[in-house]
């Protein structure tokens, strides 16, 4: 055990904010889990609780042997994962596994796990995208040299994402928009590409419309309807339990365990978790779950800032970006600021892919940090030296 604390590195804060949250994770989802519980398991509460304890060892393992990878090689892996996302995107809208009338997961043979495949591809697109905007640097207000080789992947994969999973398509655009925005690249090129994302929206709808062809438009349309509908009697079923759950929860909230709305809210566990927090932790404790977010931002753009290499920099602030934006519009779900979504709170909410490629990203992040650290002790030393040798110098 000590060898593999001394073999921890990075940014010491970051891997506070995983345990915490991985805490978290624990107490709320065998919380908001009873019901389900007894639904599924004939009243075994501890199976998810043992479940999920899993998968979050299984992250904290992964991370831990992400961070310690130079995250030189992520750049050479960058183009292979971009590659194989794009079969597995469509494989996934024409064979797989469909939910709430949406084909977002495959499952794997043998093991018969589900999984995905925009986690996949979300990850493999931000590595990329931090390598294109890395190499061509010099030619970054260029259009068809600098900007059109970063872009297009970016909407290859947001199309193949968006008939089944909008909300994931649109926050993954806008993360990779905020990225090129970061990496230097031209707002009115932004500004063009925001226009196309708008319009390319505008023809599903209108190809929806005129085809009769079954989309999930009535459901993205639905949703906004009732997101901008002040009648109470259009609310969604599930805002309503969210907001009594919030309301219930007052400033120091219920105490652990202590939910009712758990039992009434869909998806407790996973897309509504943060209403079953603040029902049982109250606003202090939904707070804290905020500030522990930012402060991985914040985190992640000290890195940004200290690490002397394009692509570490680009890859840091922009994985932390898209963790951050996702928990950020779960956090606003919740809390009725945002149309509903299937987005998920990240390393909170019940899951499995979803976990997994979190803390890979995470690790992505922390082996940035470690090489930072590492160029920073040497400069140290150096400089260390360097005194050492001039002090001898005057002596002698």
């Amino acid at each position: 055990m000590d060898g593999i604390l001394q073999r921890t590195k990075g940014d010491k804060v970051i891997w506070t904010i995983v345990v915490f949250l991985s805490l978290v994770s624990l107490l709320a989802v065998y919380s908001a889990t009873g019901s389900l519980a007894y639904r599924e398991q004939g009243g075994h509460t501890e199976y998810y609780l043992f479940k999920q304890l899993s998968v979050l060892v299984m992250g904290l393992l992964i991370i831990y042997f992400a961070h310690r990878v130079n995250y030189t090689v992520y750049s050479r892996a960058a183009q292979i994962g971009f590659i194989i996302s794009i079969p597995l995107l469509i494989y996934t809208l024409a064979f797989g596994s469909n939910l709430n009338e949406a084909s977002r997961w495959i499952r794997l043979p043998v093991i018969n796990l589900t999984f995905q495949t925009s986690d996949v591809a979300k990850l493999a697109i931000f590595m990329y995208v931090s390598r294109q905007l890395s190499k061509r640097q010099h030619v970054i207000t260029d259009f068809k040299k600098g900007f059109l080789p970063i872009i297009i992947p970016v909407g290859i994969v947001c199309v193949l994402i968006m008939p089944a999973n909008m909300s994931t398509a649109l926050l993954l655009g806008a993360s990779c928009m905020l990225l090129c925005f970061i990496g230097r690249v031209p707002i009115k090129f932004l500004l063009a590409m925001i226009g196309a994302g708008v319009g390319l929206i505008l023809l599903m709808f209108a190809i929806a419309w005129i085809t009769g062809i079954k989309m999930r438009t009535e459901t993205w349309l639905k949703r906004i309807e009732h997101f901008t509908n002040n009648e109470d009697s259009e609310i969604p079923y599930q805002v309503q339990q969210a907001n009594i759950a919030i309301a219930g929860g007052g400033l120091l909230g219920k105490g652990p365990g202590n939910s009712t709305q758990r039992n009434f809210l869909p998806h407790a566990y996973s897309d509504y978790i943060y209403a079953t927090i603040i029902e049982e932790y109250g606003i202090f404790g939904a707070f804290l779950i905020l500030m522990a977010y930012m402060l991985l931002l914040l985190r992640s753009i000290r890195i940004f800032r200290q690490c002397p290499y394009a692509f570490g920099a680009f890859l840091a602030v922009g994985l932390s970006v898209t963790l951050v934006i996702q928990a950020l519009t779960n956090m606003a779900v919740n809390v009725g600021l945002f149309p509903v979504t299937g987005v998920t709170l990240p390393l909170v909410s019940m899951g499995g892919s979803s976990v997994i490629f979190t803390s890979f990203a995470i690790g992505i992040i922390l082996s940035v940090s470690r090489n930072v650290d590492e160029l920073e002790g040497k400069r140290i030393e150096q400089e260390r030296i360097a005194k050492v040798m001039e002090q001898n110098m005057q002596v002698v």
